[in-house]
């Protein structure tokens, strides 16, 4: 039975909490915050699991095995270096660190200490995304042409980190998931209405090899909540609505065929294709209880996860370039 202990019991704490504390061979053993309100909520929840404010107490004691950092992003990089000194495999809430070199420095600590570190990249254990990673490796869909993401609402604005770092870092894990790829380059515009200076909207447009681009929307600021991505491919295309509760995905039999050469007159080489819409199944397991009990299983079976440091890594590179490019007004920032 593996005791782990769980920093942080703010806003995704409590679901954190929860799912671990339910994954067979594992249970919470601990749970700190600064806040006493929080606290008092755990130990009203979890009246057998130790509450504390003093965080050190958790990395110190030598009956818990992981620690799982859900704090601020500013925090991650000292508390998950603590732990791993401290002997702890670690799951860290994303963003995984606030700069590449801190990323670098955690993946490099935890591969000397033989730990796991994994980061919370929770979107990609959810029926829908795994669904989509397999259709695109049974080549249902095709070569892939582009993706396109709404990520918008009203709300909630961050302290700390700007609105790409809180909601587009879904989608930079999401593409790296399905791709395997990383973008070669990135241009992002956004605004800050506010005194705060972080960005409450933001559009991106990441380019990857083989003639891929990556689109993305963030916003804060909008009176409506949408949650849609447009997979477009060579034989068919996809729309994910992760909002409505049944029919989340659905694959489109639409396209353009035909010989595209130059020489070609354009209404003998453009024909449209429109066939048939099917919803496929999606398992509806909660995609943070799939991925707490994924942790658990990687520590007991020495298993590298596929969100990884590594994967955390590439995401908060991307999220250096993007935040390059929008203080540089849009300017085309390389990786």
């Amino acid at each position: 039975m593996l005791n782990i202990g769980v920093i942080g019991y703010g806003y995704w704490g409590p679901n954190v909490v929860r799912n671990l504390n339910e994954a067979p061979g594992a249970k919470v053993v601990a749970i700190c915050d600064l806040e006493e309100k929080a606290l008092s909520r755990a130990a009203k929840k979890y009246p057998r699991m130790v509450t504390t404010q003093d965080y050190k107490t958790i990395l110190a004691d030598k009956d818990i095995d992981a620690v799982a950092v859900t704090t601020p992003v500013s925090t991650h990089f000292e508390l998950s270096r603590m732990a791993l000194n401290n002997g702890k495999h670690v799951f860290i809430e994303k963003p995984f660190t606030a700069s590449v070199e801190q990323a670098e420095e955690l993946l490099e600590l935890a591969e000397k200490k033989n730990l796991k570190l994994m980061v919370d990249h929770t979107f990609i254990f959810t029926g829908a995304v795994k669904k989509i990673k397999e259709l695109i490796d049974d080549n249902t869909l095709g070569e892939l042409y582009y993706f396109d993401s709404t990520r918008i609402n009203l709300g909630l604005f961050q302290r700390d980190v700007n609105v790409v770092w809180d909601l587009a870092i879904h989608d930079l894990a999401i593409l790296d998931f399905l791709t395997g790829k990383s973008p070669s380059a990135v241009t992002a515009t956004g605004i800050s209405h506010f005194y705060d200076e972080l960005e409450n909207l933001a559009f991106i447009t990441l380019y990857y090899p083989d003639n891929f681009l990556a689109h993305i929307n963030v916003n804060w600021l909008s009176p409506v909540k949408i949650r849609t991505t447009l997979l477009g491919a060579q034989k068919k295309m996809l729309v994910w609505n992760d909002l409505v509760s049944d029919e989340k995905i659905r694959v489109y039999d639409k396209g353009i065929e035909g010989d595209l050469t130059k020489e070609m007159s354009y209404k003998t080489r453009i024909n449209y294709r429109s066939g048939d819409m099917w919803a496929p199944k999606i398992d509806q397991i909660e995609a943070l209880s799939h991925e707490a009990e994924y942790f658990i299983q990687c520590i007991e079976n020495d298993l590298t996860p596929i969100n990884d440091g590594a994967a955390g890594l590439r995401t908060v590179k991307i999220l250096e370039a993007i935040i390059k490019s929008l203080k540089k007004g849009g300017e085309l920032a390389y990786l």
